[in-house]
């Protein structure tokens, strides 16, 4: 090892160029979603979970977001179904 280095000649930055296509960003994550994610790409026996959000973005993109309707929709169809579920317990009402 040497006692001094030179470094006139270096550069700054990242020494591979990055891919083309690709920008890199930084977000925030909830936990629970990233966890899913990665929890995600682990039971696929491996890969990338960050493809897969990528993915996720770009299904959204392409098919637009959903109509609130439709959300509505299905939040009460779903709501119902298990409101009219025998099995389910019932909640004590809040005082």
């Amino acid at each position: 090892m040497r006692n001094e280095y030179d470094f006139k000649k270096g550069k700054r930055g990242a020494i591979l160029p990055a891919a083309t296509g690709k920008t890199r960003i930084t977000i925030r994550l909830d936990d629970d979603i990233l966890d899913w994610f990665r929890g995600q790409a682990d039971a696929a026996g491996g890969g990338n979970y960050q493809s897969m959000i990528n993915e996720a973005l770009r299904s959204i993109a392409a098919d637009g977001p959903a109509k609130i309707e439709t959300v509505v929709r299905r939040v009460v169809r779903e709501e119902l179904k298990r409101a009219s579920d025998p099995r389910r317990p019932r909640r004590a009402k809040a005082a």
